[in-house]
């Protein structure tokens, strides 16, 4: 399973690490000390960045890759009652593997 370190390193190896830091909006220290495990605070802030920028989830109603943001906002807004297209990909949504809260994901029969 990919982690977000795993992300934000090939970023890295691809481009620089000052051009992975402005992708993402952080400092180049910030994305250093990350990599070398010796980031004094909290994580999660970066964490977040760097899954909504670099992650990608395939979006099985879209055909195509979406940022998690993306993936978690259409499964968690409210059932579209007046756009039926709207509302075949909402259902998707709530059957999606990609979605932690699916019931047919639960294996605890």
């Amino acid at each position: 399973m990919t982690t977000w370190l795993d992300l934000l390193s090939a970023e890295v190896k691809a481009s620089s690490m000052q051009k992975a830091a402005t992708r993402l909006g952080i400092s180049r220290t910030a994305v250093s000390l990350c990599l070398s495990g010796k980031y004094g605070a909290s994580t999660d802030r970066v964490e977040a960045k760097v899954w909504d920028v670099l992650g990608q989830v395939d979006c099985l109603a879209l055909g195509e890759p979406i940022s998690p943001t993306a993936c978690r906002d259409y499964r968690e807004r409210k059932p579209p009652l007046h756009n039926s297209v709207a509302m075949r990909h909402w259902r998707a949504c709530q059957h999606c593997p990609n979605n932690p809260n699916c019931m047919e994901q639960r294996h605890d029969h």
